[in-house]
């Protein structure tokens, strides 16, 4: 099986579909499936929320997204953490 990526962005009681909190990929391949959301120390790094989510938890909603809103929500990100 080839790798496959989608992106999903999340949103919670402090954003907006407009401005989502995050956003996560989720990775498929031949070794099975895993999730990262992009942080705030800038680097992709696995988390639990989608499947969260997936599993009933109402803290955030996802909804996917292109590769390209995703890119967007990256260096949304990467701005903010470099004006702190």
């Amino acid at each position: 099986m080839p790798t496959k990526i989608t992106y999903f962005a999340f949103v919670n009681e402090l954003s907006s579909k407009e401005r989502p909190g995050g956003v996560v990929r989720r990775t498929e391949n031949d070794e099975g499936e895993f999730d990262e959301a992009f942080t705030r120390n800038l680097v992709w790094e696995r988390t639990p929320l989608l499947y969260s989510f997936e599993r009933g938890n109402g803290d955030s909603v996802f909804y996917e997204i292109t590769e390209d809103e995703a890119n967007q929500i990256v260096e949304r990100i990467r701005i903010a953490a470099a004006g702190e």
